[in-house]
């Protein structure tokens, strides 16, 4: 019997409701597995539809259309002489169920529904979806008509159940079920289920690839096999990016992984294994002891072999080898996984390009290189000649392929679709104005420079002639009602003249369409809310919204080098500033002091908010322990109060913060991800005055402890 199999795994840019567009995809994947040999092919979950479908999946259309689909994939060519494992939603009982299908020759073999959902976080899976809660059972699903007529079939089955070719057994995991502590592939693997899919729909965080990695790693390690993974890769509508990375692993030694970040459409990832190396690494005596009691699974027949005995025969063909897994750095992901977000949210929304203000802070400068790191990846995919990526950058800047466009360069690239701004004010500096116009050159963005203070006048003035008031900043005399005031207007008129210049800034250069505009505010600042609500903070979309302002100065530090942009350095040398103020001999204005607090300081509040949810006095109690050695324990109390204080009279902001790249496990962006009230009493009367009698307490402990030192 033979024993070498050759297996594919994919990443995917699917968009949800898609269906023609996700359909070429899938077929393209199935195509290039068979054609590197492989006979078992996965794709990512929900890979028919799109993950991001969200309420839609509530609606009778969504099932339909993905029979529709699937029906065209059974009758396809590509789909012939392999075992395909396609993600897709299906309604049983009237229950609807988050499905894989499992096919082979114009027949479904198994429809297997996700048992354990993904339902924290970024995921709402239980709002659409019922968990297959009848483990190791299946019963007879009764198939739509126009499938009946494909497959001859009329009914087959749907549950918890394994395939069994030839040659091997093969079981699906799914998502969120590698995560949970009593994962499938544990008895999937005792029942001696050699091969285990897992069809993923995972998005990207700073740091998160290497905790997936290892759990996927672990679930061979212990219990042996093989663990194909596939995942969603790109924008499919939302605030997240799936960031592929599709993998092949073999007794916890990853043999093949794809690339976490790209902007292709298609990515397939092959390796060729042995079947005996698993059969050799589960010959221990404690695990066949567990395996002989363990209960079994319902086994579906495949009437095929995996393995193909002509690579036996040939002995120049050999198991793929191991090789370590590969991560970027959180410089590199800052680099690359917005960067590839805008590219499909540029392409997909049918616009021209980008539109950003751009402040001489380094906010604004890693937005626009994060733009920069755009342009070099969509020349990179033109040199290789991927196909629809030259067919989206004609698209983008209104060119044909009668013209023959074909970017070849970076900076080329962005002066058709990247456009910038300096909107300065007698506030403004020189040295913000030089920053910015010198970044726009080292990028290649049409850049305009403009004074905005006759525009402002005519607002206050405006104010003037309406009540008989005149406010003042507080440099000259004026209150801290009035100094806000005035710099809010600045802010929210940099907003209104984003979008008119947004709007008319292809028309003045003879071009069709119009541009999205980018937003430039980090998460630390949302956190705050640092920021003018309705100011230039308001925008289309924001690549940076979900990072964390010390991740963008180690980014950019970064792209100083591997960029080759030496500008970069003056951004980093320089204090964080709004320049709402009027500068003067004793003062310039500074983020910083301004929020009385650091940004680093912010990150770590964050993260005691949202990822360890921290109420104010389990945060205080967590940061006397984190900061003991730098703070005084009164300093800790008012720096918490303080945070709590700002973050709730600012939360309301959070309601109408631009859709942003999620990145951070800390955001705060209300619209999908933090679910919590934006109306809050912000004395916090209770907690804080608990935290006052524990100062107290404290400090009185420190003094005692200093006496008998």
């Amino acid at each position: 019997m033979g024993h070498l199999i050759t297996v594919a795994t994919c990443s995917l840019n699917q968009w949800a409701l898609d269906f023609k567009g996700n359909l070429a995809r899938t077929l393209e994947s199935i195509r290039i597995a068979k054609e590197r040999g492989a006979t078992l092919r996965i794709g990512p979950e929900l890979e028919i539809t799109g993950y991001g479908c969200a309420d839609h999946f509530l609606e009778g259309d969504t099932y339909l259309h993905s029979w529709e689909v699937l029906g065209q994939i059974l009758t396809s060519k590509e789909a012939e002489g392999m075992l395909l494992d396609v993600g897709m939603p299906v309604m049983h009982k009237n229950v609807k169920y988050n499905c894989r299908i499992i096919i082979q020759d114009c027949k479904i073999l198994l429809i297997r529904p996700k048992m354990f959902m993904a339902n924290d976080g970024n995921y709402r899976e239980l709002r659409w979806f019922t968990p297959w809660a009848k483990q190791r059972i299946t019963e007879e699903y009764y198939l739509p008509r126009m499938i009946q007529k494909i497959t001859g079939q009329i009914t087959v089955p749907i549950g918890d159940a394994v395939i069994a070719t030839h040659d091997t057994c093969i079981g699906v995991e799914m998502c969120e079920e590698l995560f949970t502590p009593n994962s499938p592939h544990i008895g999937l693997s005792l029942d001696g289920v050699e091969i285990i899919t897992n069809s993923s729909g995972s998005h990207h965080e700073l740091r998160k690839l290497h905790t997936r990695v290892e759990l996927i790693k672990e679930a061979t390690l212990k219990s042996g096999g093989i663990y194909l993974y596939a995942n969603q890769q790109g924008c499919d509508g939302d605030r997240l990016y799936y960031d592929g990375c599709a993998l092949i692993l073999v007794n916890g030694e990853v043999v093949a992984q794809g690339s976490q970040f790209s902007i292709g459409d298609v990515e397939v990832v092959t390796a060729t294994i042995d079947l005996e190396d698993i059969r050799t690494f589960r010959s221990t005596c404690s695990r066949g002891i567990q395996a002989a009691s363990s209960p079994s699974y319902r086994r579906i027949q495949a009437n095929m072999a995996l393995s193909d005995g002509r690579l036996e025969d040939n002995p120049a063909i050999l198991p793929t080898l191991v090789k370590p897994a590969f991560y970027h750095t959180p410089e590199e992901e800052i680099s690359l996984g917005p960067a590839c977000w805008l590219w499909d949210y540029l392409r997909r929304s049918k616009t021209s390009g980008f539109f950003l203000p751009l402040s001489g802070g380094i906010d604004s400068c890693a937005t626009a290189t994060i733009v920069a790191s755009m342009c070099r990846l969509v020349v990179k995919s033109c040199a290789k000649g991927d196909k629809q990526t030259i067919a989206d950058a004609r698209q983008v800047t209104g060119e044909t392929a009668e013209t023959g466009y074909i970017p070849t360069d970076p900076q080329e690239f962005a002066s058709r679709i990247f456009h910038t701004c300096y909107m300065g004010t007698k506030n403004s500096s020189n040295d913000t104005r030089t920053r910015a116009k010198e970044l726009a050159e080292s990028i290649g963005s049409y850049h305009v420079d403009l004074n905005m203070d006759t525009v402002v006048a005519a607002l206050q003035a405006l104010f003037t002639l309406v009540t008989g008031k005149t406010p003042a900043f507080r440099a000259h005399g004026g209150s801290n009602v009035e100094n806000l005031a005035l710099q809010n207007i600045q802010a929210r008129l940099r907003m209104v003249i984003a979008y008119i210049f947004a709007q008319l800034l292809p028309w003045v250069r003879g071009r069709p369409g119009s541009l999205l505009v980018l937003g430039s505010a980090n998460v630390d600042e949302c956190l705050r809310g640092y920021f003018t609500k309705y100011d230039c903070s308001s925008a289309d979309i924001n690549p940076i919204g979900g990072i964390s302002k010390s991740d963008l100065r180690r980014f950019i530090a970064y792209a100083q080098l591997a960029f080759n942009m030496p500008i970069l350095e003056s951004f980093l040398d320089a204090t964080p500033t709004a320049e709402l103020e009027p500068i003067t001999e004793t003062y310039v204005q500074a983020d910083e002091v301004d929020m009385g607090m650091t940004y680093d300081e912010l990150t770590e509040f964050g993260r005691l908010r949202k990822v360890y949810k921290c109420g104010p006095y389990s945060m205080f109690t967590k940061l006397v322990h984190l900061w003991s050695d730098k703070l005084e324990v009164s300093e800790i109390a008012v720096k918490v109060k303080r945070f709590f204080f700002y973050y709730s009279i600012n939360r309301h902001k959070m309601t109408t913060l631009t859709p942003a790249y999620h990145a951070e496990s800390y955001s705060p962006d209300d619209n999908r991800f933090d679910l919590r009230p934006f109306l809050y009493n912000a004395s916090w009367s209770w907690q804080f005055e608990k935290i006052d009698r524990t100062v107290l307490v404290l400090e009185k402990e420190q003094e005692e402890f200093k006496k008998h030192k």
